[in-house]
């Protein structure tokens, strides 16, 4: 099947379930409308700015809030952790083992040259797990707490140091981020919270089909960019589950999407043509390496002004990214500032206002 790179970002937004399609729907038999369930369909959301993140979440489900999440996260069904290129992600608590040791050993083996010029030995890795793991109450500590915690066991935490003793904790497993305090998520021990994990029998190829069904129409090239695997491995995952997902031609580049995909963009075509707003960091873009579908390039530098990895949120109409927003408001939920690469239709921008309208705070707790 050949699909044009226009209808790309449409297929990706019924595929990520940005319009949300409710569980019992005839078109849709593993739709995510809970919180934990669009964490589980995505496989893994980029968490690095949680309140960009809960929106995210918040907006692919039938809700459309964030008390999904808060509930999810004090749970223990959806944890956040770094999984995949040293980058925080929430992720379905039973699946952060085995995608640790599928994808975390890239990170370490990239940031030991850091820990080094810090002066992070194996030794104050141990003090560290250890006082972690002896401090730690049942219901988590702040990381203020555990940054407290390693000063007082004579690991000094400034300059970055402490940051790295969390992350090197998060990546053996040792902890990760659960439950809520107000607006903070809790560190906790991650053998004790998770419940449950049960290790696929091909974990490469489970990740992939993950992948595939949240992300889809995608390539090898956009499974190793967000995993942080090396190419071939992507490669290899494609081929294990390819007999699972269709294929599809975009100029000239074969792309696999999951069946259901199409039925999706026939039945709901209008309202994935329409206007959306989506957070800073949103899958829709970070999801893949080659984002020149959904966003022209002489428009990526307002995305990410400055080139300094910090992506704002997006206006995206019919499937492509047609310009900015931030929260400019002093409310709770702020008042959003939309900023448009070209003005909009008169339609297109009442719809953006009803949206800016009933888009989630994202502020947890």
């Amino acid at each position: 099947m050949e699909l044009r790179s226009g209808e790309v970002g449409v297929w990706r937004l019924a595929a990520q379930r940005v319009v949300p399609v409710l569980p019992d729907a005839p078109d849709a038999p593993d739709a995510a409308a809970t919180a934990a369930g669009v964490v589980r369909h995505l496989a893994a959301v980029q968490a690095q700015d949680l309140r960009a993140a809960a929106t995210a979440v918040a907006v692919r489900t039938a809700a459309g809030t964030v008390d999904g999440l808060a509930a999810a996260l004090d749970a223990g069904t959806v944890v956040r952790s770094w999984p995949m290129r040293g980058t925080l992600h929430l992720i379905a608590a039973a699946d952060l083992p085995w995608v640790l040791d599928l994808c975390a050993q890239r990170t370490v083996t990239a940031t030991r040259r850091r820990r080094a010029e810090l002066g992070i030995s194996a030794a104050d890795l141990d003090v560290a797990r250890d006082t972690a793991l002896g401090s730690l109450p049942p219901g988590g500590a702040t990381r203020a707490e555990l940054l407290a915690a390693f000063e007082a066991a004579g690991q000094a935490t400034r300059a970055g140091r402490g940051y790295h003793l969390l992350l090197d904790l998060s990546l053996s497993g040792t902890l990760c981020q659960g439950p809520l305090r107000g607006r903070e998520q809790l560190f906790v021990r991650a053998r004790e919270w998770i419940t449950g994990p049960a290790t696929p029998a091909d974990p490469l190829a489970e990740w992939t089909r993950r992948y595939l069904r949240g992300h889809g129409p995608a390539t090898p090239a956009d499974l190793a960019h967000w995993t942080g695997l090396p190419l071939g491995r992507a490669r290899q995952g494609f081929a294990a589950v390819r007999d699972e997902f269709e294929a599809v031609t975009v100029e000239g580049v074969e792309h696999l999407v999951a069946p259901e995909v199409p039925g999706l963009v026939a039945a709901h075509r209008r309202a994935l043509r329409g206007v959306h707003l989506l957070p800073g960091f949103d899958e829709f873009l970070l999801g893949y390496r080659d984002r020149s579908h959904v966003l022209a390039p002489e428009h990526a530098g307002r995305v990410t002004p400055g080139g300094n990895g910090v992506f704002r949120g997006t206006v995206v109409v019919a499937g492509q990214v047609a310009g900015t927003w931030t929260r400019g408001g002093t409310g709770p939920a702020g008042d959003v500032v939309a900023d448009p690469f070209t003005p909009l239709a008169p339609a297109r921008a009442a719809d953006l206002a009803r949206r800016a309208r009933t888009l989630p705070a994202g502020w947890l707790g």
